[in-house]
Parts: structure tokens; sequence; C-alpha cells
């Protein structure tokens, strides 16, 4: 892939990224939890790390970030999307090296932990109490959950998007 397609590949990648997360944002919550949500952005990323690579599937992951937090999020959404997005990266990063591509539910079930864990962290340290943490449990649960859904509809958006290739 040249270096223009491969720029405008990402683009669209982030654009459609930016989109899943500012609509989901518009969506309530099923539960009354704070923090749980589908994650329908980390489709995109996944995606991204398996056609571009994992530079790129970084880059595409920041720019969603930092945009999303500008048009529909706050400061502190920030930093926890920032605290999430990073350790799931990481673990989307070690996964993808250490399990087979057909079991992309499992990478993207584990990020989705290693994100709920990177924003309760982050919670915690700016609010300065470990109490948070009895959300743990529910936000575990939820990652693997959310993470099994994202990673199969990931998987189906890699098989369609090699087709075009």
């Amino acid at each position: 892939m040249g270096k223009t397609k491969k720029l405008s590949f990402m683009a669209m990648l982030t654009a459609l990224a930016l989109g899943i997360f500012v609509l989901e944002a518009q969506i309530p919550s099923p539960v009354p939890i704070p923090g749980i949500k589908l994650g329908l952005a980390n489709i995109i990323t996944l995606a991204a790390m398996l056609l571009l690579g994992k530079k790129e599937a970084g880059l595409i992951l920041l720019m969603r970030i930092i945009m999303g937090s500008m048009f529909a999020g706050s400061p502190a959404s920030f930093i926890y999307s920032l605290a999430g997005g990073l350790l799931a990266y990481i673990a989307m990063c070690i996964c993808t090296s250490l399990i087979p591509e057909k079991l992309l539910w499992l990478t993207s079930a584990i990020s989705g932990v290693c994100h709920n864990a990177g924003q309760l962290t982050a919670c915690a340290l700016i609010v300065k109490t470990p109490k948070l943490w009895v959300y743990a449990p529910v936000l575990g649960v939820s990652g693997i959950i959310t993470g099994v859904f994202t990673g199969i509809a990931a998987e189906y958006l890699v098989r369609a998007l090699r087709k075009y290739k």
C-alpha cells in the first residue's frame, strides 16, 4: 500500500472510529453503573492493528481519543479515555503477537478488561480513593462481554476489508 493510500485509509478509519465513539456517547448506558459501555470504536482499533500495524493503530486510537474528548467529552473523560486506551492498546499489541488472529475475540476481551482497569486506576488516582476498586469485578465482567462482542465484529470487518485490499 502506497503512502498516500495508507494515510487516506488511516484518516478514514480515524473518522469512522470517531463517528462511532460520538454516536455511542449518545446512547444511554443499559446498566446504572458508571464506566460500562460497549466500546464499539475499539472495533476500528483492532482492525487497524491487523490491517495496518501497531503504530498506525496507536495513532488512530490517539486521534480518536483526542478528538472524541473534544466533541463528546470533557477534560476528565480525556484522562479516563487515555488511561484506558493506553492500557488496552498495550494489551492488544502483546496479544496480537501471542494469540492467533482467529481468536481476535480473546484479544479484544483481554484489552476490554485492561481498558476498564486503566480507567479505574485513573479515576482512583484523581479522586484519591481506593474504594472505587469495588467496581472492578463488575467492570471486569463487562470488559469481557463487550470485548468478545467487539472482537467478533472486528473479525468480520477485517475479513471484509481484506477483500478490497
